[in-house]
């Protein structure tokens, strides 16, 4: 075992305490790496907060991660010390199933292993990225391009895959009119994919005070849902919708926003069902349907991408004992649009 510094927490209401936790030693296929900056996800809120289930503690979130390699394992070929690398929400799967097999390693058919929150295969509990080293299999460490920094990368390993995937999968090109409701740190990043892919894009927002950031990042147009008048001007546009917030919606409401066999994605994942009318589906042939991550030959898809479109999130650097202020403003959608933890500051 080898030990790392880390920022924890040690209950559902606590405030963030500096610890050490141990990380296991290198394997054959393990590559350690020296982590320098750690994104702040929505969902590192809701799994420390036991929102989604309960959680061993003490707990390390994180799941956005970039740093440098600094060792690697004897049998190791995909990596080599000092190359920058990212590690996103899972770090194993079992390898062997039709999905793992499909390079779609986040539907692994025997559960893949998170960053954090997890059992890994040799039965420690995984603690994630708020911390200042961490050990991972090759198979799960992805390239970060020269032209991307490391803070602008970290976001990407989760709210970049998290967008791009289902943009990717429901076909979006030129020609298909795309929405994305909710302009946080999710958001912001799928209306960027999306304008790079050539698609017209309109953000759905509560209220109009983002617009112009919205229409800076790429969107063609911007509502606010507040107005009623929204749902009868816009009914039956879109080919695809990406709901990204993380809170209840009126998700008929949407619904009935999309063209015949439209989508309506949902990327967000709320603590609460989200009811939904058969007869908001049936009538136009719509689909209501859900998206994770992307797998890892995707992920690495997904930030040569961006190196070629020069696409990176809109930061906020913070520094570690910012952490609490930080969780804070999340929840108050007060950030614009990812706050990034700067590890050297643990």
């Amino acid at each position: 075992m080898s030990t790392a510094q880390a920022k924890v927490v040690y209950g559902a209401d606590q405030s963030f305490q500096s610890a050490e936790i141990q990380r296991r030693e290198l394997q054959p296929h393990d590559v350690l790496i020296e982590i320098k900056y750690a994104g702040i996800c929505h969902s590192d809120i809701h799994s420390a907060r036991e929102e989604w289930g309960p959680v061993q503690y003490p707990f390390v979130p994180g799941h956005e991660i970039a740093g440098i390699i600094a060792a690697v394992g004897s049998a190791v070929t995909k990596h080599n010390i000092g190359d920058r690398v990212g590690v996103g929400c899972m770090v194993d799967s079992c390898g062997k199933c039709v999905h793992c097999h499909d390079g779609e390693e986040q539907y692994c058919l025997e559960g893949m292993t998170g960053t954090y929150g997890s059992v890994d295969r040799y039965g420690q509990y995984t603690q994630g990225g708020y911390s200042s080293h961490i050990v991972v299999t090759e198979e799960f460490v992805v390239k970060i391009p020269d032209n991307i920094s490391l803070d602008a990368a970290a976001p990407l390993l989760c709210a970049g895959i998290t967008t791009y995937s289902p943009l990717r999968h429901w076909g979006a090109a030129p020609g298909k009119k795309i929405a994305v409701v909710g302009l946080g740190g999710l958001g912001h990043m799928a209306v960027k994919f999306a304008h790079a892919m050539g698609t017209e894009v309109t953000v759905l927002s509560q209220s109009l005070k983002k617009k112009e950031d919205g229409l800076k990042l790429g969107a063609s147009a911007y509502y606010a849902t507040s107005d009623p008048e929204t749902f009868k001007e816009l009914a039956g546009k879109f080919d695809l919708i990406i709901n990204t917030v993380s809170a209840q919606i009126d998700i008929n409401a949407y619904l009935s926003l999309l063209a015949v066999d439209g989508t309506l994605v949902n990327v967000g994942a709320p603590s609460e069902p989200l009811p939904v009318q058969v007869f908001s589906l049936i009538p136009q042939r719509r689909s209501f349907a859900g998206s994770s991550i992307g797998g890892i030959r995707e992920t690495q898809e997904m930030l040569d991408f961006c190196a070629e479109h020069n696409i990176t999130p809109e930061i906020e650097v913070i520094s570690a004992d910012r952490i609490d202020e930080a969780w804070e403003r999340v929840m108050k959608s007060d950030v614009k649009y990812r706050f990034v933890i700067d590890i050297a500051t643990l």
